[in-house]
């Protein structure tokens, strides 16, 4: 179950710079902040569930690693950020380095 705790702290972790970057928008902007200060506690809280079981290194790398990836393709998908093979190549790098910290445990 940690595990999955973990995932969902990930998850989280993409949601509050998801919320600052809809704040910055006059009409979203309270709705943004909102979004933000939610996926932050919920992101911690679920991040401390799982360090009960796995260790606090392995937590904290998977859980930035997830929300730097998981940020990368929100900005690309929803976004319009750039996009290059160097790009997609470093982020690549991330996720092999969490596969490979799941896989070590």
């Amino acid at each position: 179950m940690a595990w999955v705790y973990l995932l969902m702290a990930g998850m989280f972790e993409i949601g509050w710079p998801v919320g600052l970057k809809m704040a910055q928008n006059p009409d979203t902007r309270w709705l943004g902040i909102f979004t933000a200060i939610i996926c932050i506690g919920l992101s911690g809280y679920t991040m401390w569930l799982a360090q009960k079981a796995i260790p606090m290194g392995t937590v904290y790398a998977v859980w930035t690693g997830l929300g730097a990836a998981g940020a990368f393709f929100v900005g690309i998908f929803f976004y319009g950020e750039a996009a290059s093979l160097m790009r997609y190549m470093g982020v690549l790098l991330i996720i092999a380095g969490v596969v490979t910290l799941k896989l070590a445990y």
